[in-house]
């Protein structure tokens, strides 16, 4: 009677040792490797506290004619890049790399995507339509907009920092940029890629699933 009743207690502290430590380990592994950096400037709050760059408010309009503003990727991460569809040269490289981002978070509804045009002049509405027809782009998760040029080249060049020329955004200005950038949910700048690179757009794919998982991770605390 005592051996049987020492059986069912190894028996027992077996099971409950095995569902704990599969518990501790599910629970462990949701942590990501490594936390992303921030990016932009950084200011000291009151407290000493590092009060980290946010892009600033926009609204611009995509290829249905939709408002897009930052309301719009509340909830999510977006990766965003400048471009314009009648180039020849690193665009249509860029936009192949963002349409395989797009595709390997097919599903994902906190992965989302804003390109901008930088030729608002030729890539009107009807346009930019037709492009992101051309890259399988659901308006709903990848946005390419438009807006008036000065607009387009401030977010680009004093927001998003993707780029280090000045001016204007007038006639003779002109931004030409082949990297992209990861935006988090509090509009927070955590990455910069060249869209040009396979290796590094697949950095942007691990980097996005870390953001993710951080994001998982810290819910459950």
């Amino acid at each position: 009677m005592k051996i049987q009743s020492v059986l069912i207690a190894v028996v027992i502290l077996l099971v409950v040792g095995y569902f704990g430590y599969k518990a501790y380990n599910q629970f462990t592994s949701e942590k990501p490797e490594r936390e992303l950096v921030y990016f932009g400037p950084i200011k000291k709050g009151d407290n000493g506290e590092n009060i980290y760059h946010t892009v600033s408010d926009f609204k611009f309009t995509d290829q249905d004619s939709n408002e897009v503003t930052p309301a719009s990727f509340e909830g999510k991460v977006y990766v965003t890049d400048f471009f314009f569809t009648t180039c020849e040269s690193i665009c249509p490289i860029m936009s192949k790399q963002m349409q395989r981002v797009n595709q390997a978070f097919e599903g994902e509804p906190r992965v989302a995507f804003l390109s901008h045009t930088v030729n608002p002049e030729y890539d009107s509405i009807p346009v930019l339509k037709e492009y992101a027809y051309e890259h399988d782009a659901d308006s709903k998760k990848w946005h390419f907009v438009t807006g008036p040029k000065p607009y387009l080249y401030q977010m680009a060049r004093e927001s998003y920092y993707l780029v280090d020329s000045h001016g204007d955004g007038g006639a003779d200005d002109f931004i030409h940029t082949e990297r992209f950038a990861l935006i988090d949910m509090d509009q927070h700048i955590r990455g910069y890629y060249d869209g040009t690179d396979s290796a590094d757009v697949d950095k942007l794919i691990n980097e996005i699933k870390l953001l993710l998982k951080d994001y998982d991770y810290k819910a459950k605390q």
